[in-house]
């Protein structure tokens, strides 16, 4: 494994998503150097979004993936360098923070962490072969292309009725579809989604399949009490049952939630460790915005140029 041992970097960026891009932008600016190493999936779950119409500035609209080429090279402009590679392990335990990565092991003052965090899906072919073509995990993102059409949320939590009353604003009506009797909302998400007259429910019920050719047309529903299989008629499919940080690097180094989520100080991209920083999806749970992350990121960076300058 080559050793980078003669070059010390002033920060990592790991990850290449909005949160990390912004991050690396604002430090080249800021005559950091920044390398990012942004994996083999670069762009996060961007890449999977096709019209993105609320990132300000974008004009008319802008696909997920062409946001991150423009963001990569405007980083690129102000040198940020790039490793197009997965971080196998990273050493926290002392500084200079040992990040190994493919064949190379790299050292460096500080550390931004922008890994992001997975959307769970079901597992179907047919809701692969669909994503970007009627069946999204974001219902702030895409709820607005579904106006007055019925749509399915799958799930039983406070997020999956949040998003059912959020996309009840745009759709005729709205099919949350979970797998139990009961959901596992809270009482005041429960009580305001079986109040909402757009909204209706089947409990008891898994998607077999996602119905369609070049857009959703329906759901293959199967009743887990009697085992048999139904059809939802439905435009779009909206999947909520829940996220997953990545974190697996970062278990026993830094402290994370009861979601594996990392832990940062309010208003603020600090760990619990000095000199690591962290931000987007990783360390936010609540918002999940691409201008959220690239918004944390920029703090991210900011505060990495003000750790180091009181360093030195």
């Amino acid at each position: 494994m080559e050793n980078d041992n003669q070059n010390i970097h002033k920060v990592i960026i790991i990850g290449g998503g909005p949160a990390g891009l912004t991050a690396a932008i604002y430090a080249s600016r800021a005559e950091l150097k920044p390398l990012v190493i942004e994996g083999y999936q670069a762009g996060g779950q961007l890449m999977g979004t096709t019209d993105i119409e609320n990132f300000p500035g974008v004009g008319e609209k802008v696909t997920g993936p062409q946001l991150i080429v423009n963001m990569k090279q405007q980083a690129q402009r102000f040198g940020t360098e790039f490793l197009t590679t997965n971080v196998d392990s990273v050493n926290l335990a002392q500084q200079p923070f040992e990040v190994k990565a493919g064949d190379k092991t790299l050292l460096t003052q500080t550390l931004i962490i922008a890994t992001g965090a997975d959307a769970r899906w079901l597992g179907l072919e047919s809701e692969e072969k669909m994503k970007g073509r009627g069946v999204s995990a974001c219902a702030t993102c895409d709820g607005p292309f579904f106006k007055d059409k019925e749509i399915a949320v799958i799930g039983g939590g406070d997020s999956a009725m949040e998003e059912a009353n959020f996309l009840t604003r745009f759709t005729s009506k709205v099919t949350i579809v979970h797998r139990r009797e009961e959901l596992r909302a809270s009482k005041i998400m429960q009580e305001k989604a079986k109040n909402n007259p757009k909204i209706e429910f089947r409990f008891n019920a898994t998607v077999e399949e996602v119905l369609g050719d070049t857009s959703v047309t329906g759901l293959k529903l199967k009743d887990i009490q009697t085992g048999e299989t139904s059809t939802l008629e439905c435009q779009g499919v909206f999947i909520s049952i829940g996220h997953k940080p990545n974190t697996n690097l970062f278990k026993d180094q830094l402290e994370l939630d009861q979601k594996a989520y990392i832990v940062t100080k309010a208003n603020s991209t600090v760990t619990s460790k000095e000199g690591v920083f962290a931000c987007g999806d990783v360390q936010d749970h609540v918002f999940r915005q691409a201008i959220t992350a690239a918004g944390s990121g920029c703090m991210a960076a900011i505060e990495v140029e003000r750790y180091l300058a009181e360093k030195e």
